[in-house]
């Protein structure tokens, strides 16, 4: 019989991926295009019943290749975990997101580990993919599989390999992105390396899972630290009169030492908003303030309310205020050219403009719709420009054509300098 580095080494391991969203989607088809026979767990029966027909929901996966390796056998979703009982690596690919109380919402990799345990066989590779606290691999995952009577490098192999999805990123996927790898022994950590490397060109190998952990989330908290910063310039430079995105631009010409990153109305997405905040609550366990992530959150989270200081002030400035002004909302994904709505600074900006009276519309060609309070939401077309009081530009969508929209607005808002090549600016307010 082949042991299971044999087995990968030669892409006859049956590979698993257990939640089948932004992360562990593009990783299955990932692992079917190299050959593995994958199947995929979801409890959602709407998604799989879309997977089974080859219908893509994530905008990183085309519905055709999908259809692909469903229809030759290499990608089989479904809802039903007894699948696991045959297969030699899982990868857990479960959100994480916080609880209102700011804590860590560790529930679903709990349930999933609780749906993996009954079907799970010897000799498996289990490996998390959930950006989650330092030690919580071994917390929630390791102790309890050792409870159930698997012993860790022999009956079971435990690793932490963190995802690094970018949504819409053009350049960078899940086969081309460098992957981190930390195993709970150093033979948890070959085999894990064994797998990814034998679809990822360049593996990170550390010397633990929470290693692994760390890395992930410094990653992240670099990021808000940075735009938290950047954010902050940017209400100074409004203070002092100066164009930020001019002072952002000449900056940028140092060829060391120097990194841009941009101001916006806020940050969202799965990662940048939760993650730092992750690391900090673990952190407060040990009786130790980050005070650099708080401070951080403080600021980013303080944007929409910012943003929408501006508009009260730019319709001040046209003889209106927010009550009873037509306002017209330019994108509410959290980012260009995507479909996502988690943690979108835009849904606060539209919160905080309904609370204040505005009559308010959006229009967004990835979000057709969304839900507010008991509310469906729909999007308006782009047409008649001319006939709100003022537009905000929230997403900076590269197909926008916002040298039509800058002669037919009244008056814009634009918080992603997404009109930086408009030579007639007097309708224009920036951050």
């Amino acid at each position: 019989m082949k042991s299971l580095k044999e087995k990968i080494v030669s892409r006859e391991a049956h590979v698993a991926v257990v939640g089948l969203g932004y992360v562990g989607l593009p990783l299955a088809c990932a692992f079917a295009s190299k050959g593995y026979k994958v199947t995929g767990i979801d409890l959602s029966e709407s998604k799989v019943e879309s997977l089974k027909k080859g219908e893509s929901y994530i905008i990183d996966v085309k519905s055709e290749t999908l259809k692909s390796f469903v229809d030759d056998g290499r990608f089989t979703p479904t809802t039903d975990f007894s699948a696991l009982s045959d297969v030699d690596c899982i990868s857990i690919c479960v959100p994480t997101p916080l609880a209102k109380t700011g804590e860590p919402d560790v529930s679903y990799m709990i349930n999933a580990r609780d749906y993996i345990l009954p079907h799970l066989r010897k000799g498996t590779l289990f490996v998390l993919e959930s950006t989650t606290y330092p030690g919580s691999t071994k917390e929630l995952m390791i102790k309890p599989l050792q409870k159930a009577g698997f012993e860790l490098g022999k009956d079971v192999f435990v690793a932490f390999s963190p995802e690094r999805v970018d949504p819409g990123n053009p350049k960078y996927n899940t086969l081309n992105t460098p992957k981190v790898v930390g195993g709970a022994t150093p033979e948890c950590t070959e085999l894990a390396v064994a797998l990814y490397s034998s679809i990822i060109p360049m593996i990170v190998p550390v010397s633990s899972c929470e290693a692994a952990e760390m890395a992930k989330l410094l990653e992240n908290t670099f990021r808000s630290i940075n735009i938290g910063l950047v954010n902050e310039i940017a209400i100074m430079c409004k203070y002092l009169g100066i164009d930020v995105w001019e002072v952002i631009k000449a900056a940028s010409s140092k060829p060391f030492g120097f990194m841009p990153f941009y101001p916006g109305p806020g940050i969202g997405g799965h990662c940048i908003p939760i993650d730092p905040l992750y690391l900090s609550w673990k952190l407060r366990t040990l009786h130790y303030k980050a005070r650099f992530i708080e401070l951080a959150d403080d600021i980013n989270s303080a944007m929409p309310d910012y943003v929408v200081g501006l508009i009260g002030e730019a319709l001040n400035g046209h003889e209106k205020s927010i009550k009873g002004s037509k306002i017209l909302l330019l994108g509410m994904a959290y980012k260009k050219d995507i479909d996502d709505l988690r943690e979108s600074p835009s849904l606060l900006v539209y919160d905080r403009l309904r609370q204040k009276g505005a009559d308010l519309y959006y229009h967004d060609p990835f979000i057709k719709s969304f839900r507010y309070n008991d509310e469906v939401i729909t999007g308006v077309g782009n047409e008649d420009i001319g006939k709100y009081d003022c537009v905000v530009v929230l997403t900076n969508h590269s197909c926008f054509d916002y040298e039509a929209i800058a002669k037919s607005a009244k008056l814009i808002v634009d918080t992603r300098n997404a009109m930086k090549d408009i030579a007639d600016r007097s309708n224009i307010v920036t951050l």
